[in-house]
């Protein structure tokens, strides 16, 4: 008789079993005000320092992964946007 095991977190990611498929976290949606503030924030600047960084997710309910990740996408959209003129 197997016991069903709860889904083992490795790396940040979900497993099946310790092994086989991941599961990926979902896709984090954000808030038209959430983006407004990070938008707003990235024209400021486009590097936070740690504190920031805590601040901002603290004020807009994310996590500081989630504010960190998003950052770095912004960056790579805007310098992609800057290399095709």
């Amino acid at each position: 008789q197997e016991h069903e095991k709860p889904p083992a977190v490795a790396n940040g990611e979900l497993r099946i079993n310790g092994k086989g498929k991941k599961l990926r976290k979902p896709r984090t949606i954000y808030s038209s005000l959430q983006l407004q503030a990070l938008n707003q924030r990235f024209q400021q600047t486009q590097y936070l320092a740690l504190p920031e960084r805590a601040e901002l997710a603290a004020q807009l309910g994310l996590t500081q992964t989630q504010v960190k990740i998003w950052f770095q996408n912004k960056r790579s959209k805007y310098k992609k946007i800057m290399k095709q003129g």
